[in-house]
C-alpha cells in the first residue's frame, strides 16, 4: 500500500512539475491587438498576394508537397530552392518587413494547401497544412486571425508566439502568413 501511494504522489508531482516547467502561456494582449490590426493587414499586400497566387496556380498535388516535405526535412542546411523562397520577390519583401522591427523572429507565407511560397528564414518542415497555424488562418478558405501560445525558441534563445493569418484576395483566404513574435520585444 505505501510503495503503491508512493508511486502516485510521485507519479502526480512528475505530472504536475512538467506542465509548470513546459505549461503555455497565452500571448499578452499588445501581440493580440497587434495581430488583428497590424500583421492582418499585412495578409493582403500585394506581393505577398501574387506570390501565393502564382504558387497556387501550379497545381501542386498533396502527394507532391508530401514527397518535398521529406526532402526537406532529411535536408540539414539550406538547399538552393530553399535559398530560392528567401531570395525571391516575396521573400525579400519578407526580410524588408522583418528587418523593420526587432519583434519580427521570422515570417513564412503558405499556400492554400500550407506548403511555403516564401520565408526570411528555413522553417522545420515545408509542409505546414497538418499544422495548426495552417488549418485555423485559413479556415477552409473563410480566413482567420490564429495566436499560438508563448514558447520558448531554442533557435533564436526567445519567447516567441506564432502568429499567423490569412492571405487575402478580396474576401477569399488564399493562403496564410506566420510571423514568429519575439513577445518580449513587442511594444
Amino acid at each position: 500500500m505505501k510503495k503503491t501511494l508512493m508511486a502516485m504522489v510521485i507519479g502526480t508531482f512528475l505530472v504536475v512539475g512538467s506542465v509548470m516547467a513546459y505549461g503555455a502561456e497565452k500571448a499578452p494582449q499588445k501581440v493580440i491587438d497587434f495581430a488583428h490590426s497590424t500583421l492582418a493587414a499585412i495578409g493582403t499586400d500585394p506581393v505577398i498576394v501574387e506570390a501565393v497566387k502564382d504558387e497556387n496556380a501550379r497545381g501542386k498535388t498533396l502527394a507532391q508537397i508530401e514527397e518535398m516535405d521529406k526532402r526537406w526535412k532529411a535536408h540539414a542546411g539550406i538547399a538552393d530552392y530553399m535559398q530560392a523562397m528567401m531570395d525571391s520577390e516575396c521573400g525579400r519583401h519578407l526580410r524588408s518587413i522583418q528587418n523593420s522591427a526587432p519583434y519580427y523572429a521570422e515570417i513564412f507565407v503558405m499556400d492554400n494547401q500550407g506548403a511555403n511560397v516564401a520565408m526570411t528564414d528555413k522553417t522545420s518542415d515545408y509542409w505546414q497544412g497538418d499544422e495548426a497555424k495552417f488549418k485555423r488562418s485559413y479556415n477552409g478558405g473563410t480566413g482567420a486571425v490564429f495566436i499560438d501560445d508563448v514558447e520558448f525558441d531554442d533557435s533564436t534563445q526567445a519567447y516567441l508566439s506564432q502568429v499567423s493569418v490569412p492571405v487575402k484576395d478580396g474576401d477569399k483566404a488564399i493562403g496564410a502568413i506566420t510571423f514568429g513574435m519575439n513577445v518580449d520585444k513587442i511594444e
